[in-house]
């Protein structure tokens, strides 16, 4: 080689900048390129504070740097995760700050179904670790909300198909949120539904709902994409409302499925959830009504077969006073003997004194009247008394019995033990641990078991002989 002619070829050749240079191959790629397709395995991702997204494509013998703007990133259906393999497509550009080639992304697309499947799956996995799909955390539906929630389309037949089924099953007062159900903003409207039913007030001039049902038609894996977002299966588990997921045919699974109350088949099938059938209801209503009347007619049956009974051990009024009666007739029949031969002797002596002077005798009949008139009153009032003490002591007598009746001890609070298999319990000598008994209270009875130490005395069958009562003041004996 002649050193004098490469030393001439060099100096003609064109002499360039660092910057010259880097924004000529920068306008040569772009110019060449323009917007391109590439598929690869998402490595790298990267989201600083900036909102742009910066990621690695690759395959197995290279790599490419791709950048996704803040603008474009909140529109794309799928959010980049490491290990995923999409299709990209976007301009291809490059980084002269870093000597680096890039593909600038405005669409991403799961490369596949297999990719997006693998993905949920590994997005099933991580959720699950958390618990979020754990049983225990399921919330029981209310039997019949007053206010049922729904979160989908206002003009799809999903919503048609919940009305008309709750229409025929148990009319209620239903409110609606509004949301996407499909595309990139789909996820981030289902999650704020969700939110916002659980943050209205209870009492509040929007009533809160006491059931949500989210719900969607069929469609294909990426239609339904969005009720695998991570922001609505976290919304579904930080509902305090119980939550009902209808998403697609019965052989479509979600996310939302997973971690939901309850997972219905279909849309409609979600209302039946939600709701009785009030023909069911008002049938085992009145079943109910029935059956509580036969149980009041047994029970008054009963309460008035044993006041029966129970009155059938008092005494009659009548024999209870027969005798102070025969006693008033005795005493009133010497009374009135008494007064006859009063005034027998009374007129004897009045006629004696007749015959000597009339007006004494006048006088004397005069008094005599008045007294037997005096007598009268007297007896009269004396009757009067008695007859009152009497019925005093009557009444005393009836309620000394009435408080010696042991119903009249269970409604001051006493309890009457009674063997299950007959007999009464009247101390704690008689009864034995596992001994079943009947506990006798002023409204009912309850069954029981004696737990515990006994006594260690041998329980005697029989019939306990009935302590005489006690003087009048002391506490008599509750048996």
């Amino acid at each position: 080689m002649n050193p004098t002619r490469g030393e001439d070829s060099v100096g003609n050749m064109p002499e360039f900048t660092v910057s010259e240079l880097s924004f000529a191959l920068k306008r040569t790629v772009e110019e060449a390129y323009g917007y391109v397709r590439v598929r690869g395995e998402i490595g790298r991702v990267s989201t600083p504070a900036s909102g742009h997204i910066y990621l690695d494509l690759k395959d197995d013998k290279a790599v490419l740097n791709g950048v996704i703007w803040r603008g474009v990133a909140g529109r794309l259906k799928i959010a980049p995760e490491q290990g995923l393999e999409v299709i990209c497509t976007g301009k291809l550009t490059t980084f002269p700050g870093q000597s680096r080639y890039q593909i600038v992304i405005e669409r991403m697309e799961p490369a596949g179904v297999g990719a997006l499947m693998a993905l949920l799956e590994e997005r099933r996995k991580k959720l699950a670790a958390e618990d979020l799909f754990d049983e225990t955390r399921k919330k029981p539906l209310p039997y019949l909300p007053e206010v049922i929630g729904v979160v989908t389309s206002p003009s799809g037949a999903v919503i048609r198909d919940i009305l008309h089924r709750l229409g025929d099953r148990f009319p209620r007062h239903v409110l609606i949120w509004p949301s996407l159900v499909q595309g990139d903003k789909a996820a981030e409207q289902i999650a704020q539904g969700i939110k916002g039913f659980n943050d209205l007030p209870e009492g509040g001039p929007v009533p809160r709902p006491a059931v949500v049902i989210v719900a969607r038609g069929g469609g294909s894996i990426e239609d339904l994409w969005p009720f695998n977002e991570e922001s609505v299966v976290r919304a579904v588990a930080m509902s305090t409302i119980p939550v009902i997921s209808a998403v697609g045919h019965e052989t479509d699974t979600t996310l939302i499925d997973y971690v939901s109350d309850r997972r219905a088949p279909t849309p409609s099938a979600a209302a039946e959830m939600a709701v009785p059938v009030r023909a069911d209801l008002s049938a085992a209503l009145l079943d109910l009504h029935a059956r509580l009347t036969r149980a009041e007619n047994r029970l008054m049956q009963e309460w008035s077969a044993h006041i029966e009974s129970l009155g059938r051990g008092l005494p009659r009024l009548d024999d209870i006073l027969a005798l102070p009666a025969q006693r008033l007739d005795a005493v009133t029949e010497k009374l009135r003997g008494s007064l006859q031969h009063y005034v027998q002797v009374r007129s004897i002596e009045l006629a004696e004194k007749a015959r000597l002077s009339p007006r004494p005798l006048i006088m004397h009949l005069s008094r005599a009247a008045e007294r037997l008139q005096e007598l009268n009153e007297r007896l009269k009032l004396a009757v009067g008394r008695d007859l009152s003490a009497r019925r005093e002591r009557l009444t005393a007598r009836a309620q000394l019995l009435s408080s010696y009746s042991y119903t009249g001890v269970l409604e001051r609070g006493f309890v009457l033990v009674e063997k299950a298999a007959g007999g009464l319990v009247r101390r704690a000598a008689d009864t034995s641990p596992g001994l079943a008994v009947v506990l006798h209270f002023a409204d009912g009875r309850r069954a029981a078991v004696i737990a515990g130490e006994g006594t260690g005395k041998p329980h005697k069958a029989g019939v306990s002989r009935r302590k005489s009562p006690k003087r009048p003041g002391s506490q008599g004996d509750l048996f």
